[in-house]
């Protein structure tokens, strides 16, 4: 079997795992879940989705951050990785959007439903939109570029 490519091996793993693909699961269904309790918000007014979108948001990004330490890990430390422009979009984009979900927590923790509802419901739809983008490029880079991937075991 010919091989086209060799696999960029993270140097942030366990076992030869990566940690980031591990971790970022939670954050992306947290933050993405986000979008449709907010607008449930809205729909019924009941405090439950409000307080249920501040814990969303808060677990979203906390854990949005710490995955991406392992990421930064593997950006900075494996020059295969620091190579890639594919790579470096998913980093910004990533960047860009735990801005917007720990902006979207820190304001939600600090201010009333009522005054609240739409601006967090504005946060969580682009939040959601760039978490598609990043999850997008994340993908290349697994697939395409078999970063955290062992070719010689497949």
């Amino acid at each position: 079997m010919a091989r086209y490519r060799d696999s960029i091996h993270s140097r942030a793993a366990i076992a030869g795992h990566p940690l980031h693909p591990m971790l970022i699961h939670f954050p992306v269904a947290a933050l993405t879940g986000l979008l449709p309790v907010d607008i449930a918000h809205i729909w019924t007014l009941d405090e439950f989705w409000w307080r249920a979108g501040l814990w969303l948001a808060g677990v979203g990004a906390l854990g949005g951050w710490i995955a991406s330490i392992f990421g930064l890990i593997d950006l900075v430390t494996v020059r295969e990785i620091r190579q890639k422009i594919t790579a470096w979009c998913h980093a910004i984009l990533a960047v860009m959007m735990l801005s917007l979900a720990s902006l979207n927590w820190l304001l939600r923790f600090q201010n009333d439903p009522q005054s609240m509802q739409f601006w967090g419901l504005y946060l969580s739809a682009i939040t959601a939109a760039l978490i598609s983008l990043a999850a997008y490029l994340g993908g290349r880079l697994v697939y395409e570029h078999a970063v955290g991937v062992d070719l010689d075991k497949v």
